[in-house]
């Protein structure tokens, strides 16, 4: 679970699954996320080999993509269950609401 556990880490894979992106485009869909934990989730994601980083500094702009690994591939079943468990759960139980933590 340290490898994708937390708020964000699987919230990220699942938007990588429609393919390869860039920073802004994951902030864009993601909008509740501050910078700083998007840049800081991507990168332990990276470290733990769950998505891959690929820079071009060909020209400018600096462009930076984000995509998933043969590794982070294996974890989309279960990330897909999760999501549906979720749509069921969301279904069954009506709106959540979440309770602040202490």
């Amino acid at each position: 679970m340290e490898l994708i556990g937390g708020k964000w880490k699987s919230v990220i894979l699942m938007h990588l699954m429609d393919g390869t992106k860039r920073y802004n485009e994951l902030r864009k869909e993601i909008p509740t996320i501050t910078e700083r934990t998007l840049s800081l989730q991507l990168k332990q994601l990276e470290k733990d080999d769950l998505i891959s980083r690929k820079v071009y500094t060909k020209k400018p702009p600096l462009k930076v993509e984000y995509s998933l690994t043969d590794f982070s591939k294996s974890l989309l079943p279960v990330l897909e269950a999760i999501s549906e468990w979720g749509i069921y759960a969301t279904e069954e139980k009506g709106e959540f609401i979440f309770e602040e933590r202490e």
